[in-house]
């Protein structure tokens, strides 16, 4: 695909726009350092956190969460959306909200992503075990290529547990074709803890020779690939790279992360780019980036950190836009309930706004009067309930309540994705299922 954004562009404002916005498959690696599960403020300046503003640990359906999310997710990702219940009912609903907020925009970077790239995913312990099975639903478990865990030492006063000192960083491919350059990576032997194991470690005539001084000599001076356990790159504790974002990681650390999984020229992106690190990071290692942010002051912090990190790398203005770019592609999104069929095609435009869940079964289960639309039964449990399309999405069916219906889940399985309700309907009366109304 072609690009439709230029390098060193730094977008201002809520990054589902922006990614909504970039051609798909014009993304090399995305590398990114999210809220984890913090609030609205996480942006907040670094001189407000410094005169005491604080980090909320808590989202919310209310104030978070754009209805339109929950419906695309519910209708058309519903492997995302049970992982978004699991955590619901096992954490509370700050962490389901997150996850729904993390969700659309974690799609939409797996659409830009080329079949080439990867992503790389920094998250603690808050929310990691949620992130990971909602990255096993979009980008499929065999992809996953590894949770690599970056350890760093500091004080500590714990008395419950063990003191908290690593964060973890989840790895993958977007194919098998997903570029991973081992020799980029390498790290030195430590020493005397260097062994020659494995019928790699020394070439054959070395072996028939005799010879394992040459091969050791050799091996060692290549090093070794590190391991998916980063404990030599220290935190920024006490740093001269420091320049007060509460959240700010090594510039080393994304280094690695760029050299391992992209090339020279490659497209690197990151949309929660804060005090731009991971730009920093990609300009060092002559790459291309493209950043994403919500903070007013992002544009000072990113021109002053490049310029200052960067010294005569960078030859070039940083492109500055608050409106996201015009798709030159298909116009398709991540999630289908909003793209459409084909270039130029125009749907009908969504009948008024899309309700809540719990709204929307309210109203269907009134207008069916408690009873399922694919066979007439009546069921007591609230919870049985699952809603779907009259008409399917694929025919060209809007979300509004209009074309929506109530259906028990084994109705729901025989419609699947392609009968409209009343070829269920005739179907269940085939299968002897439809119960009359008298």
């Amino acid at each position: 695909m072609t690009p439709n954004f230029r390098n060193r562009t730094l977008y201002h404002g809520d990054n589902l726009d922006f990614l909504r916005g970039i051609n798909s498959e014009t993304i090399d690696l995305v590398a990114t350092d999210p809220p984890f599960n913090k609030g609205r403020d996480f942006h907040a300046t670094p001189d407000s956190l410094a005169s005491g503003a604080k980090f909320h640990d808590r989202w919310s359906w209310e104030k978070d969460i754009e209805g339109e999310w929950i419906d695309q997710i519910k209708t058309d990702w519903p492997a995302v959306s049970e992982v978004i219940d699991v955590a619901n009912h096992t954490w509370g609903e700050d962490m389901g909200a997150f996850l729904c907020y993390m969700g659309v925009r974690l799609m939409e970077m797996h659409r830009l992503l080329k079949p080439t790239g990867s992503l790389y995913l920094h998250c603690d312990q808050t929310a990691g075990a949620y992130l990971k099975m909602m990255l096993d639903a979009i980008f499929g478990q065999h992809n996953f290529r590894n949770e690599i865990i970056w350890a760093y030492t500091g004080p500590g006063n714990v008395k419950r547990w063990f003191p908290r000192k690593h964060d973890t960083l989840l790895f993958y491919a977007r194919s098998d074709d997903a570029k991973f350059n081992r020799d980029a990576v390498r790290v030195p032997y430590k020493g005397e803890s260097f062994t020659m194991g494995g019928s790699g470690s020394l070439t054959r005539a070395n072996r028939q020779a005799g010879d394992y001084t040459t091969g050791r000599e050799e091996q060692l001076a290549k090093g070794k690939i590190v391991e998916d356990y980063w404990t030599d790159i220290p935190s920024l504790s006490v740093s001269s790279e420091r320049v007060g974002y509460p959240t700010q990681k090594p510039i080393s650390l994304y280094r690695r992360i760029i050299d391992a999984s992209s090339d020279p020229g490659d497209v690197v992106l990151d949309p929660f780019c804060g005090c731009a690190t991971t730009l920093i990071a990609a300009e060092q290692a002559g790459r291309q980036w493209i950043g994403i942010d919500l903070w007013d002051e992002a544009l000072d912090v990113v021109r002053t950190r490049v310029e200052a990190e960067c010294q005569n790398l960078f030859g070039g203005a940083i492109v500055y836009a608050e409106s996201p770019p015009k798709r030159t592609d298909d116009g398709v999104i991540a999630a289908p309930p909003l793209k459409t069929k084909k270039r130029g095609a125009v749907r009908p435009p969504e009948p008024g706004p899309v309700l809540p869940r719990d709204e929307m079964v309210a109203l269907l289960l009134e207008r069916q009067e408690g009873k399922c639309a694919g066979c007439n039964r009546k069921y007591d449990d609230p919870l049985i309930w699952e809603i779907d399309h009259i008409t399917p999405r694929s025919d060209g069916g809007v979300n509004h309540h209009s074309n929506r219906c109530l259906l028990c889940p084994p109705c729901n399985r025989i419609k699947s994705n392609t009968l409209t309700l009343s070829g269920l309907q005739k179907e269940n009366r085939k299968r002897g299922r439809m119960v009359s109304d008298d």
